[in-house]
């Protein structure tokens, strides 16, 4: 029997692929991606809803999170950015290859993915997807089902592995023959669409910007990413502030050796980590940050614990002036507009592997 590798995201697009080969008696076996830009994995959602597609068609499923690998690309992609910091074509290309890899490792004859010609504009153009599909190595072996019949017949249709007429003709943005497809093969319940890339949202892209700019990134910075208020102190020090009591948390789990925690003493507030170059003048700026935007805002001065992680004999109290919504206005990392961001040629908008 022919074995097909599905890339399976969890979205409508690519369960109707899978139904569509099985359809032609081909086995098929899953492959999910996971990354630490996914929007949706924070609670593990995406990733429960493949294993749901999976389960519900009796198809093996293996999950890998390809955030190391990928975050390397997100520092240099070779073929650029989209819109914000998304360098799609390059992730792509990333996840074909491991995906190539596993294929052969499981015997498959082929890749299947959920991709629509022209339903992302600039990620699935036939131009786009000829430069992944050669860049991984896998020219031929790269069968999109819903869109078949707008591209050049692969390798196991010229076979005769899949009936290319029994393929479909999709094409762009709308959803509606998804939908219909979906009520063919009564999938009622539609699992969530592919929840897309942190990388797209304008403000988490500056912030992503700011980060590999001023340092060596790695997945615990990006993961601070996610949580807080941002701010640049210089250009070697952040200050990430807790808006609420689950960034408070969130920013003291991913606090490590060398960051700085700043609290107020006796009052409510947030919770902040100064991470980099912490000099005295860093200390100050943040102790007046973190009274900020605490209850002590409005009183003349506030104290202010800091303390210094895996250093035990490193804990004082200072005492310091609140500062402004302005002086807080001009430091802190907002979005900025898209034409002020540095960017190399834009090649993709948005992630979504089906």
């Amino acid at each position: 029997m022919a074995k097909a590798l599905a890339l399976l995201s969890g979205g409508l697009d690519s369960t109707l692929a899978i139904r569509v080969i099985q359809q032609q008696g081909i086995e098929v076996i899953a492959l999910n991606f996971v990354t630490v830009f996914c929007r949706c994995t924070s609670h593990g959602s995406c990733k429960l809803e493949a294993v749901k597609v999976s389960e519900k068609f009796g198809i093996p499923i293996k999950v890998i999170n390809t955030t190391e690998r990928f975050l390397d690309l997100v520092k240099k992609p070779k073929f650029g950015y989209g819109k914000n910091m998304n360098p799609c074509i390059d992730c792509r290309i990333n996840i074909f290859r491991i995906a190539g890899e596993y294929m052969r490792e499981i015997g498959a004859d082929f890749i299947i993915t959920g991709e629509v010609l022209g339903q992302r504009p600039m990620s699935q153009r036939k131009e786009a997807m000829r430069i992944i599909d050669k860049e991984a190595n896998l020219t031929g072996l790269v069968l999109r089902p819903l869109c078949a019949k707008h591209m050049e017949p692969t390798i196991p249709e010229k076979l005769g592995i899949v009936d290319r007429e029994q393929l479909l003709q999709i094409r762009g943005r709308s959803r509606k023959d998804q939908i219909q497809l979906a009520d063919v093969f009564q999938i009622k319940d539609y699992p969530c669409s592919a929840g897309g890339c942190l990388l797209t949202d304008p403000e988490f892209a500056h912030r992503m910007r700011d980060l590999v700019n001023t340092c060596d990134a790695n997945v615990n910075d990006v993961n601070l990413l996610k949580v807080g208020r941002h701010f640049r102190l210089n250009s070697q020090t952040k200050a990430i502030v807790g808006r609420n009591e689950e960034d408070n948390k969130k920013i003291e789990s991913f606090s490590k050796e060398g960051d700085f925690l700043l609290s107020l003493v006796d009052m409510p507030g947030p919770l902040t980590l100064l991470r980099g170059e912490v000099t005295e003048e860093m200390v100050h700026i943040g102790a007046r940050l973190t009274a900020r935007y605490g209850k002590s805002h409005v009183l003349p001065s506030s104290k202010v614990l800091v303390r210094q992680m895996d250093n035990d004999t490193f804990q004082r109290i200072v005492e310091v002036t609140p500062m402004s919504q302005e002086e807080a206005d001009n430091l802190i990392l907002k979005k900025q507009p898209v034409s002020n961001a540095p960017r190399e040629t834009s090649t993709v908008t948005e992630l979504d592997i089906g």
